[in-house]
């Protein structure tokens, strides 16, 4: 568990938490699940697949189905869901505001590619919030629910584990804090939170916080550093 060292760093994830870009993938996750031949629904998607990296969603597949992606289905994927980004990505509800009322320091950490994480934050506004404080899960060892790609922005940050708060949304990344020593902060407003059930099982993960309204997030940080 985390201490109660008072906060230095904040670390967002994104897909989910700074944009709304969950349904999207998951669309996209069906198609190509059907793409190799396998029956999947969104709701399965959601649990297999949410918060996790490219390399581990390869590796469920391939060692879970004897399914490989392939290079040319890789871009055919990535195709598909900047297609939809570029049509409907929206950011989650109050975020820009949230991010000028933060009185902390703060980054993204997030299990997407660099490119993509990067497409997400320009389409929706919040590039210039960010600059270059964006750490992805191809700069670690491995991806969520690993430790490693916290404790990279953490490091690169100059903060120490014990004081970075963790926005997430799904249970992989509130794992990986956990095993980080940071604090998690699960955020459920993302309109994906319904579909994927995720506030029963993250309320069994018992997170320092569930949220559900991103406004809220300054004052629940201050109270915290105020305690």
């Amino acid at each position: 568990m985390a201490s109660a060292r008072r906060p230095e760093l904040v670390i967002f994830d994104c897909d989910g938490v700074l944009v709304d870009s969950e349904p999207l993938s998951v669309r996209v996750l069906v198609a190509t699940m059907r793409d190799l031949g396998l029956s999947m629904t969104e709701a399965d998607c959601y649990e297999h697949f949410l918060g996790r990296s490219l390399s581990s969603l390869k590796a469920t597949l391939r060692d879970n189905y004897k399914k490989t992606l392939t290079d040319h289905q890789l871009a055919i994927m990535r195709e598909r869901l900047y297609d939809l980004y570029r049509a409907e990505l929206k950011p989650i509800p109050g975020i820009a505001q949230t991010l000028e009322d933060l009185k902390l320091p703060y980054c993204v950490a997030s299990s997407s590619q660099p490119d993509r994480i990067r497409l997400s934050l320009e389409l929706t506004g919040l590039i210039g919030y960010f600059g270059n404080r964006v750490f992805s899960s191809t700069m670690v060892e491995h991806g969520k629910p690993a430790p490693d790609l916290f404790l990279h922005a953490a490091s690169a940050m100059g903060a120490a584990p014990e004081g970075c708060i963790v926005i997430e949304d799904s249970p992989a990344g509130i794992e990986a804090a956990r095993r980080a020593s940071m604090r998690a902060f699960a955020f459920v407003g993302g309109s994906h939170a319904g579909p994927a059930g995720l506030s029963k099982t993250i309320a069994q993960m018992q997170p320092s916080i569930i949220f559900e309204h991103m406004e809220m997030l300054p004052a629940l940080i201050g109270a915290l550093a105020q305690g």
